[in-house]
């Protein structure tokens, strides 16, 4: 029985609850091989043991391993109940199948130079035409359904067949031969959160507010280069992740930068993060996304003195569903009484908003000559003809 027929993606889950939903959660981590339930363990409570599990599995599949069962942490988990064989693949329209069985199939199609990317694990068009090719060139009915028979003709072909990484180079291709000036790209800003959903509230701060208004100063500035800026939301809506995916596909944005701020149980965790889709398979990672989370690290650390959290890949859908490059920026944690201090004080602010504008620029110039730190945005202007 999959998750979501037993509704547990439909609540968050965390320690201290009890039902039939948290067995199911139990039973599938087991299954899974991640965890061992203890057998002295209540079947139905989230314990302590349960919620190390979650972080696990969590930090396994590079989402935020905070031990609570949310939406995304809940389809992931119903993607990992499948491997390639445990059912029929077909291309459903409306309801189109996903799993880590069809992340495997697209993979080996990857290798076999047949489907370009990514790799999402979702069974939509381009991967069912990939997979009719192969049945082809394999002599079966190019049915376009992964079954049985389409997998062991698969397995007879040889192992030593390799490839190549054709999404990432596909990516990389068009930021290379796009030129240095940013005028007429479109940059989809996403401050996170938003309406009732006010994110991190500490120190006198409010996640959403604080996003927002770094949003909206990093949109005046991207104006000022000629840069369609396409923001997620504005200080009354709260659109899903879902939605907001669409929005940014629909534009057919050049770029997603989603902003959030993070919160600790320590008001010693500081700093700022970014993380960039990437994944162990093939053909499941954004490079370009990669290049612009090292750069708004370097860029944000150097301007603003904020602790360097590193860029990371993660596999979160904003970063994973979006078709162009995407990063989600962490910018200090609210709880921190250091970076709330900071980020409470619109100077500060200016300075986030110019070090993400900074470098978006500094990834269509390649191999430039400036240093982390040093361009400014009168350049910026000036790559783009506005000076």
């Amino acid at each position: 029985m999959s998750i979501h027929e037993t509704g547990l993606h439909q609540r968050l889950m965390r320690r201290g609850d009890t039902g039939p939903q948290v067995a199911e959660l139990r039973a599938l981590l087991t299954a899974l091989g991640i965890w061992v339930s203890p057998a002295s363990a209540a079947p139905g409570e989230f314990d302590p043991g349960l919620e190390q599990a979650v972080r696990a599995f969590q930090q396994r599949r590079g989402l935020v391993a905070d031990g609570v069962v949310g939406p995304q942490t809940a389809w992931v988990l119903d993607s990992a109940r499948w491997k390639l064989g445990d059912r029929v693949l077909v291309c459903t329209q409306g309801h189109l199948m996903r799993g880590d069985d069809v992340a495997a199939l697209q993979e080996r199609l990857v290798v076999l130079g047949l489907f370009a990317g990514p790799v999402d694990g979702i069974f939509g068009p381009n991967t069912e035409a990939a997979l009719r090719e192969l049945q082809r060139g394999l002599g079966l009915d190019p049915d376009g359904l992964c079954g049985p028979a389409t997998l062991q003709s698969m397995r007879s072909l040889a192992r030593a067949v390799g490839g190549g990484d054709p999404w990432a180079l596909r990516q990389q291709a068009v930021v290379d031969g796009a030129g240095t000036s940013l005028a007429g790209r479109v940059v989809v800003i996403d401050p996170g959160h938003g309406g009732a959903d006010r994110g991190v509230e500490a120190n006198g701060l409010t996640e959403a507010e604080v996003v927002l208004d770094i949003a909206l100063r990093m949109e005046h500035r991207l104006a000022a280069t000629g840069v369609v800026s396409v923001l997620t939301r504005d200080g009354t809506t709260a659109p899903d992740s879902q939605t907001r995916i669409e929005q940014a596909n629909g534009v057919g944005a050049d770029l997603v930068i989603s902003l959030h701020c993070e919160e600790h149980s320590s008001p010693a965790a500081a700093g700022v993060a970014s993380f960039y889709w990437g994944d162990v398979r093939v053909g499941a990672r954004s490079s370009v996304g990669g290049q612009l989370a090292q750069l708004i690290q370097s860029e944000v650390v150097a301007r603003t003195g904020l602790v360097d959290l590193r860029s990371h890949a993660c596999t979160i859908d904003l970063v994973r569903l979006t078709r162009m490059p995407a990063v989600q920026v962490e910018l200090g944690y609210l709880t921190s009484p250091h970076d709330a201090g900071r980020l409470s004080d619109p100077t500060f602010r200016d300075a986030t908003a110019e070090a993400l504008v900074i470098a978006v620029q500094r990834l269509y110039l390649g191999d430039d000559d400036f240093e982390t730190g040093t361009l400014q945005l009168r350049d910026v202007l000036s790559f783009a003809g506005r000076m």
